[in-house]
């Protein structure tokens, strides 16, 4: 099964996102949030979201 982005994701982080085809919170995991962070778009309060979206669908350590 894989999860979506969240729907409460500022627009900038949503196209930062899948201007690097990554879709899913699986994506999201595989790449890391700290690359994640790196992108244009992606501010701490994305990051903040993908860290909750991460933790509640299991996919963070």
């Amino acid at each position: 099964m894989t999860h979506p982005l969240p729907d409460n994701l500022a627009a900038p982080a949503v196209r930062a996102l899948t201007g690097q085809d990554i879709t899913t919170l699986e994506g999201v995991a595989e790449r890391g949030l700290d690359a994640i962070e790196e992108l244009h778009g992606v501010g701490p309060g994305a990051i903040s979201t993908l860290r909750t979206a991460l933790r509640d669908a299991g996919l963070s350590s």
